[in-house]
């Protein structure tokens, strides 16, 4: 079913999940999951680039991420290193532009040069904002904030009175707007440390397929999913007679 391009959200973020179950499935060492995953990585994003969508982020390692096998870090390492150089071309070609969210000074070396390097090379692309979360923590991100905001303020360059919402959210990694649509892959329902301040009122759909089998046929299902919600943020939609009676009331 193809999505309805009025209803499209601006900003899609992803937790890319079952990549090791995928392999396990198939009788297959887990890091075979995480390679082919990538090709769900290329044409999803290829996709979002066709749509219009303005913004996409992928949960790609988190920071707990670090305490897995150390074999199984270093493969992921080498295969974001490996991901990168060779994925410039397409980003360029489909006017990506290569952002990336959390403590990335923790990647290895070569990984975070090449990091680097597509972030400079895609940086005066002007449509997709594919953001990277690498070393990326909800919790993490949340307290780095603070920690910008109580240095400001211990320098006199910000009073308490100056510490509002609006100015953590200023703080975070990557402001701008807060995803309007958060999709899981593999069927978990939990959201996993993964951008805890700016999910506040996303939208959330789960899908059952393991992220190397999700591709556009079931990111339109997705889509489609999200266009039938009705967002309130925390208020209500009234009906036209329910909105007159108010009026009348006031």
């Amino acid at each position: 079913m193809e999505p309805d391009p009025k209803s499209l959200p601006r900003h899609v973020a992803i937790i890319m999940d079952g990549n090791g179950r995928w392999a396990e499935g198939r009788g297959l060492p887990r890091v075979r999951g995480h390679e082919a995953g990538t090709a769900s990585i290329r044409e999803i994003t290829e996709e979002c680039a066709h749509l219009g969508i303005e913004r996409l982020t992928l949960y790609s390692f988190s920071i707990e991420n670090w305490r897995r096998p150390r074999g199984e870090v270093l493969f992921l390492m080498r295969l974001l290193k490996n991901y990168l150089a060779s994925e410039r071309e397409t980003l360029l070609k489909n006017n990506v532009r290569l952002t990336s969210i959390g403590r990335v000074e923790d990647l290895p070396g070569p990984a975070l040069r090449e990091l680097r390097r597509s972030i400079e090379l895609s940086a005066a692309n002007n449509g997709l904002n594919l953001c990277l979360a690498l070393s990326y923590g909800g919790r993490a991100e949340i307290a780095d904030a603070c920690r910008s905001i109580a240095e400001d303020v211990r320098a006199g360059k910000l009073r308490l009175a100056d510490v509002d919402e609006k100015l953590v959210a200023a703080r975070l990694y990557q402001p701008g707007p807060d995803p309007d649509l958060v999709i899981r892959t593999a069927g978990e329902m939990r959201v996993s440390n993964f951008l805890l301040w700016q999910i506040s009122y996303s939208e959330i759909v789960i899908s059952t397929v393991c992220w190397p089998d999700f591709r556009v046929p079931q990111f339109h299902e997705t889509l489609c999913e999200y266009a039938r919600r009705t967002r309130k943020f925390g208020g209500l939609i009234l009906k036209s007679e329910d909105r007159s009676s108010a009026a009348t009331a006031l």
